[in-house]
């Protein structure tokens, strides 16, 4: 079981309210809890948005997908992290992706007039909630920003020389963990599983890249 009030702090969203406040803020936002599992489905592409979600535990991709059933993973959403944020911020209300939990995932529904508006009540924390929201979303469009660099390069090798070189920026190292499945990696790339696991094996050979499992060092 969840503690929903703890797990709230752990998300950026909620970035200086205060402990005592988040009881109270939760119940203001009409914040609903809800659990899915592995495999399953948080939102459909053309379905209506009118929450922003919250992931408290597990992980979530959002997926495209097209009408020959080509899948490419746009963001991965970790604890923490928000979505549906795009779709019920805009004018158009209905998901053009999907999102699909790879594991376990609880997440916290917020209804979003109530996130954007103060509350007759004046609540303190309004404020703090909306000016959070919209460093999140600049985040998320950094993410979108990454993966349209990385998969618009011609090659399979130097996609994957571009998503380990931010991989490695992030780590603040040469060595990191690659924080997906190698079938995952293969639908973030917008490639065949079989294609990526080649094209690695031919790196190490080749001496681009060290690799252990899913620890890569640059060379």
């Amino acid at each position: 079981m969840v503690d929903v009030a703890t797990a709230a702090a752990n998300s950026a969203l909620f970035d200086g309210i205060r402990p005592e406040e988040r009881s109270a803020m939760l119940t203001c936002l009409g914040a609903q809890t809800k659990t899915v599992r592995k495999g399953e489905f948080l939102v459909l592409a053309q379905d209506e948005v009118r929450y922003i979600g919250v992931v408290l535990s597990g992980e979530v991709h959002m997926i495209h997908e097209d009408r020959w059933g080509d899948k490419a993973v746009l963001a991965v959403i970790k604890e923490g992290g928000l979505f549906g944020e795009t779709f019920v911020c805009g004018t158009i209300l209905q998901s053009l992706v999907t999102f699909q939990a790879v594991k376990t995932t609880t997440f916290l529904t917020l209804q979003f007039q109530k996130v954007l508006h103060v509350c007759t009540q004046a609540c303190p924390f309004h404020h703090r909630l909306i000016e959070n929201m919209l460093h999140l979303i600049a985040t998320k469009n950094a993410q979108l920003m990454e993966k349209l660099e990385i998969v618009s390069k011609k090659t399979l090798r130097k996609k994957l020389l571009t998503f380990f070189s931010f991989q490695s920026e992030k780590a603040g190292s040469p060595t990191f963990t690659i924080p997906v499945t190698r079938s995952q990696l293969a639908d973030y790339l917008c490639a065949d599983r079989t294609a990526v696991a080649r094209e690695m094996s031919r790196m190490k050979e080749e001496g681009l890249i060290e690799l252990n499992q899913q620890t890569v060092t640059l060379l």
